[in-house]
């Protein structure tokens, strides 16, 4: 760190980069990084995350942090993901603002003082958005708009590129919210329900011109399953009996209407039950109805067993006035 600048955290930018076998992309990566940051006139910190490479990423990096004590490397074992390795660089960040990119210079660091300059509006979140994405339309770009539009639809936060993993946040918005599967790209809709500011400012996207992309269509569905995880945890963490107890009183519902059918029909029309699959239907309904119910009890209990185990309080405070102490 240049001692004319002082590191303190209330104006440190800590930049979280994850890499897995991305050798020849460290030093124009560090070069772009250092070309972007230095001129801003703000203390930072960069922090490479090795996830388990194979090839020679590690002493590329090792090279980069000798010339630039800027430069910080955690390095793991074993692979574990995009999402485990930027949750590792979260944790060890320092500064106030956290900006993540890609490590394949699709990312341009370039784009970074824009996007905390948009930051000091007054906002959140600042997540990029590959307007001109420079990648294959059919296994790429097609199925991103496509999961874009669905998470859009069923968070209600509305943005165009989710899986752009250039952004700004400010640290308040990651607070108690912690990273699993592919989690990363949802912290906006996170931050968003917890009542912050999220906006979007288109980024520049290069072709990848060295290394081999991670990303196939299998992380599609990946997305959609963590999508639904973020939903629950997000509107449901504190009150799980109402997803349990709505699923159960639609399968009351159908084994109702099964039970009813079953009824007339042998009445009216003189059907024995064991003729027709109702009465599997209602049975079916019915006990699947009692034990989400029963699920939702057991869950509320273990809710509660969570927030007071922890100490943790369900809700969180901005700020408070003319209070001697928090509590």
């Amino acid at each position: 760190m240049d001692g004319t600048v002082a590191q303190t955290a209330s104006d440190l930018v800590s930049v979280v980069i994850p890499l897995m076998n991305e050798e020849a992309n460290v030093a124009p990566l560090a070069a772009a990084l250092t070309a972007a940051l230095d001129p801003m006139g703000r203390p930072y910190e960069v922090i490479f995350i090795d996830d388990g490479s194979t090839d020679g990423t590690l002493a590329e990096l090792s090279r980069e942090a000798k010339t630039n004590p800027r430069f910080k490397i955690i390095s793991f074992k074993r692979n574990v993901g995009q999402t485990g390795a930027m949750m590792a660089g979260i944790d060890h960040a320092k500064g106030s603002v956290i900006v993540p990119m890609d490590g394949d210079l699709q990312n341009d660091p370039a784009d970074i003082p824009r996007l905390l300059a948009k930051l000091d509006e007054g906002f959140g979140v600042v997540s990029g958005w590959r307007k001109n994405r420079r990648d294959a339309f059919i296994t790429r770009t097609l199925p991103s708009r496509m999961a874009n539009a669905l998470i859009s639809y069923v968070s209600g936060v509305h943005l165009n590129d989710y899986g752009c993993t250039l952004k700004a946040y400010r640290r308040e918005v990651l607070e108690g919210f912690r990273l699993y599967g592919e989690m990363h790209r949802f912290v906006p809709i996170y931050a968003k329900w917890q009542g912050g500011k999220v906006t979007e400012l288109p980024v520049n996207h290069r072709a990848r011109t060295a290394g081999k992309s991670k990303y196939g269509l299998n992380r599609v569905f990946k997305v959609m399953l963590d999508l639904l995880v973020v939903k629950f945890l997000t509107q449901y963490e504190t009150k799980p009996i109402y997803i349990f107890g709505m699923v159960g009183l639609w399968f009351f519902a159908i084994a109702f209407v099964a039970g009813v059918w079953a009824v007339y029909r042998k009445v009216f029309e003189g059907i024995s039950f064991i003729q027709t699959p109702l009465l599997l239907l209602f049975t079916l309904g019915f006990i699947t109805g009692v034990m989400c119910i029963l699920m939702g009890l057991l869950a509320e209990v273990l809710v509660r067993i969570y927030f007071e185990a922890r100490n943790r309080a369900p809700y969180t405070v901005k700020e408070r006035i003319n209070f001697e102490r928090a509590p």
